[in-house]
């Protein structure tokens, strides 16, 4: 499995990430101040790392309204796991008191 993976995901994925990052290398500005012809607040660096930046800040965003919209899912599986949990505790004790009662001498059966 981790060879299939590592054939059919990674390799592919890191040519297509090679062969961006060759087709863009020109240099970019990235402004944060778009009224001025002299932005104070900008950043100039090859456009692939803008692109791998919007990426990366993607899965982030993602991830973080993935989590969040599955809370409600995990606060029901925690509380049947609980619930789970109190069960086999009852289920325990009436064995153990089923066990106790077999145990002990029963009246009629010495009557007979």
């Amino acid at each position: 499995m981790r060879r299939f993976i590592l054939l059919f995901v990674i390799v592919p994925l890191t040519v297509v990430v090679v062969v961006l990052s060759v087709a863009n290398r020109s240099p970019a500005t990235f402004s944060l101040d778009p009224f001025s012809a002299t932005p104070a607040l900008s950043l100039t660096a090859p456009f692939f790392v803008f692109l791998f930046a919007a990426l990366g800040l993607g899965i982030v965003l993602g991830g973080i309204a993935t989590w969040f919209g599955q809370g409600k899912w995990r606060r029901a599986a925690r509380n049947e796991r609980v619930g789970a949990a109190q069960l086999r505790r009852d289920v325990e004790q009436l064995r153990a008191s089923a066990a106790a009662q077999a145990s002990l001498p029963s009246r009629h059966r010495d009557a007979a």
